[in-house]
């Protein structure tokens, strides 16, 4: 099985930040449908419900006698009713959005393809590299015999190599020789006091 190097993850990446300055670049002038709206909210008036009104009109625009259609009353019940109704202007820009939805997913795509290396090819590889020797005895040998007999070529092994990994598996093991010791002096002193 092979793995994805840290120069493919590098060319991943700056194609990516390539694909993100290309699509920021776009002209920002002709703005999409969907960016620009005016939105009124009109509450109960007399008999008619309250109802909000989306419409793409221009800031100026942006008001309840260009928005709101059908109009639902007439005559001089229009000022009144306009007058009730709340107009914003909203602007939003969907490149925006589409830039960090990229990076979003691809830090997610980043973060599952480190997820797939830990879980998959880190244990193959390191069996391959360091051997299918044994370091944790089962709780079935603790009897006389020495726990670790090979404790010291462990040692002098994950010494020589510099990763945090092993400096945690040494810690383990240490702090597995004394609870044997322990568990083994318990047992001693138990024999003594019976």
């Amino acid at each position: 099985m092979s793995f994805i190097s840290k120069t493919t993850v590098l060319k991943m990446l700056f194609s990516l930040v390539c694909f993100l300055l290309v699509l920021s670049r776009q002209e920002t002038d002709a703005k999409n449908s969907e960016d620009i709206r005016c939105k009124c909210i009109c509450p109960p008036y007399k008999d008619i419900d309250g109802k909000i009104y989306n419409q793409n009109v221009s800031l100026k625009d942006c008001n309840c006698l260009h928005v709101v259609e059908p109009m639902p009353v007439e005559g001089k019940d229009v000022e009144a009713y306009c007058l009730r109704c709340e107009c914003k202007y909203e602007e939003r820009s969907s490149q925006t959005i589409k830039v960090t939805i990229i990076i979003y997913l691809s830090i997610l795509g980043l973060l599952l393809l480190y997820m797939v290396y830990l879980t998959l090819l880190e244990p193959i590889l390191k069996r391959r590299l360091f051997g299918h020797s044994q370091l944790i005895q089962s709780d079935d040998d603790v009897g006389d015999q020495q726990p670790f007999a090979n404790a010291h070529d462990v040692l002098s092994r994950s010494r020589s190599r510099s990763n945090m990994l092993n400096k945690v598996e040494h810690a383990q093991q240490r702090w597995r020789r004394q609870v044997q010791e322990q568990r083994k002096s318990v047992f001693d002193r138990h024999v003594v006091l019976s």
